[in-house]
């Protein structure tokens, strides 16, 4: 079992994908990623269990390593194959790990291998358990920063490349939303909560981040993630070229969003350049109209005037959305006891942004007053413009109340008695 030869690297080997239980991972793995708006996308990972080497592909534990630079240095041909750690300071640590399930031992030696990972020092080490857990596909950050007296990255350099991690995740599910060049408020929370899974962890010096979206639940941020970096790529080597914004018109049906071109410029601002590469999760296939072994997409400073640029036209030119939306009255304000005014609405039904503020002539305002005493929500229609945010219905029409269940009326008039100052500022009081 010990045997050292000069085996060149295998390829990794996809095999069919098995449901691993968690297991603890210290350090950077412990908790997650701080000050995501919203839900944190790097949930805690449930250390209640340890993986379980009867259910552990041999064959994905192989390509894990090889993709995170361990290097086969031999074994038994067809049987086993040893791994040794990337880098100096490896120390004596090696595994063998076997081909497939079909000899006797392959248990045995994956408990060792599972053991011998779960204590050695190298971040490696961990990212592979992580893989192995949560069948995942993975998304890493590099940024290129002078390094600090200790070769780290300062705390702040760290926490510019978090923040720009979180904002490239988020437009990634926005577009995996559907398309558009500028989002606002819209489906940023459902955005978020599909990002709940997501286990993120830095690498040692600060300059590196990866994180590991599940097949499950995070294929499709991690597809159109995909598509969108390298249509940006593509879009910012035409302006360079040419001058011309038309290729950034074109990526935005790839997923390139305002959202997305700002993420960019978080990540690759006061750096020498930045890449973000992928890689699918082994055994569960390579996704229809992707590379199966991507190249990381770089950027350089001289692309952000173009993606500054792509942003502020996306941001001019999306339009208004006409909408016929439900909400719940949640605030009322007009300079006065009569004329036209504004209310707040919780959005229920009809847009997807939480909360919008509409502007309501005399009769509509009143009709919107009594909905609210009453506990009932109110219909309305118009356009919901994208300066703000799409967060304000302008032309607003056909305002008429909602019935709803007593479950919601009694929920909203609870609502009602525990905002008191409400009938202050529907009667003329200060927003």
């Amino acid at each position: 079992m010990h045997r050292p030869s000069d085996e060149p690297s295998d390829e990794e080997t996809p095999s069919g994908v098995r449901p691993h239980p968690a297991i603890d991972l210290p350090g950077p793995w412990a908790g997650g990623v701080a000050g995501y708006p919203g839900p944190d996308p790097a949930a805690d990972f449930d250390g209640s269990r340890d993986l379980d080497p009867s259910r552990t592909d041999p064959a994905v534990l192989a390509a894990l390593l090889a993709r995170h630079g361990w290097r086969r240095r031999g074994g038994s041909p067809g049987r086993y194959a040893r791994w040794t750690p990337p880098g100096p300071g490896a120390g004596g640590t090696s595994l063998l790990v076997p081909e497939s399930r079909a000899f006797p031992d392959c248990e045995d030696l994956l408990t060792e291998a599972l053991t011998a990972l779960a204590r050695s020092a190298a971040p490696s080490a961990r990212e592979v358990l992580v893989g192995l857990a949560v069948p995942s596909d993975e998304i890493r950050w590099w940024r290129d920063v002078p390094p600090g007296p200790s070769g780290a990255a300062a705390w702040t350099v760290q926490e510019q490349l978090r923040s720009a991690a979180r904002q490239l995740l988020l437009a990634g599910a926005l577009a995996a939303r559907g398309r558009a060049g500028y989002y606002g408020a819209r489906h940023r929370r459902q955005a978020q909560a599909s990002l709940e899974g997501v286990l993120v962890g830095s690498a040692p010096g600060g300059r590196e981040l990866t994180a590991f979206l599940p097949v499950a639940t995070g294929r499709a941020v991690a597809v159109r993630l995909h598509d969108a970096l390298y249509a940006a790529r593509e879009a910012a080597d035409y302006q360079r070229a040419t001058g011309g914004m038309e290729a950034f018109d074109a990526a935005v049906r790839a997923g390139v969003s305002r959202e997305l071109t700002e993420a960019v410029v978080a990540l690759v601002r006061g750096t020498e350049g930045a890449r973000i590469g992928l890689a699918w999760a082994p055994g569960a296939g390579v996704p229809q109209g992707c590379a199966a072994r991507p190249e990381p997409v770089e950027f350089s400073p001289g692309d952000l005037p173009a993606l500054r640029e792509a942003g502020r036209r996306y941001l001019r030119v999306e339009p208004s959305v006409p909408v016929r939306l439900t909400g719940a009255v949640i605030r009322m304000r007009r300079t006065g006891p009569h004329g036209d005014g504004s209310v707040r609405l919780r959005v229920l039904a009809g847009a997807d942004v939480p909360q919008v503020r509409v502007a309501l002539d005399e009769e509509s305002y009143r009709i919107a007053g009594h909905a609210h005493l009453l506990g009932l929500p109110i219909r309305v229609v118009g356009r919901l413009e994208s300066r703000g945010g799409f967060r304000r219905l302008t032309d607003a029409t056909s305002v008429v109340p909602v019935q709803v269940d007593e479950a919601e009326r009694d929920r909203l008039m609870k609502s009602l008695q525990e905002n008191l100052d409400f009938f202050e500022e529907a009667c003329g009081g200060g927003d």
